[in-house]
């Protein structure tokens, strides 16, 4: 019996994983050359972002660094801590997967429970001192945006890698997001190579 807010990743342990499989008690890490299935990146930030985009440089910087990844239709949940889908699941079967790579761009102010924490402002924000700014040093908010990811491994409850990447905001929020996905490409990169 699994608790509720383990009941998809269940769900999902029970579409994947065979009986036999069960009893192999898999290894930390498949063989070398294996196949990543990247979820559709999802945005749980108040910021807009094209995330078929972000989602298409995510798996294209996975693959020039010689990583076997493809770009699944379902989505990265927007809840916080990542988990997988059925809907990952059911997917990466199809593509016969080793991984899920899952990736959310969230408001690093944001609390576990998906709502942002209340917050005392006296005399308001600073304003950026960025001397790129494209607005010659008129005030300008800008918050750091934090990419979150997790790898996991197909039949394996926890992630073997749970990071993030924090970025600071530029002008065009989607120029400054491009770079998150190649690093977070270098760290899914960095601990597949560890085996």
């Amino acid at each position: 019996m699994c608790p509720p807010r383990l009941a998809v990743l269940c769900n999902f342990l029970l579409l994947v994983i065979s009986p036999a499989t069960i009893a192999q008690d898999l290894p930390p890490q498949p063989k070398i050359g294996a196949k990543v299935c990247v979820a559709s990146v999802a945005n749980a930030s108040t910021t807009s972002a094209f995330v078929e985009r972000l989602t298409e440089r995510l798996t294209k910087s996975l693959k020039q660094n010689k990583i076997n990844a493809i770009t699944m239709n379902s989505r990265t949940t927007e809840r916080h801590p990542l988990e997988l889908s059925t809907e990952n699941g059911e997917e990466a079967k199809e593509n016969e997967c080793d991984y899920v790579l899952l990736s959310q761009i969230r408001d690093p102010r944001q609390q576990s429970l998906g709502e942002p924490p209340a917050e005392i402002s006296i005399g308001g924000r600073p304003p950026s001192v960025d001397a790129s700014d494209p607005l010659g040093g008129r005030a300008v908010y800008r918050e750091n945006l934090q990419v979150s990811f997790a790898l996991f491994r197909i039949g394996r409850f926890k992630a073997v890698l749970d990071a993030s990447v924090l970025e600071r905001p530029s002008a065009n929020v989607a120029d400054t997001l491009l770079p998150a996905m190649d690093h977070e490409a270098n760290r899914v990169d960095h601990e597949l190579k560890k085996y």
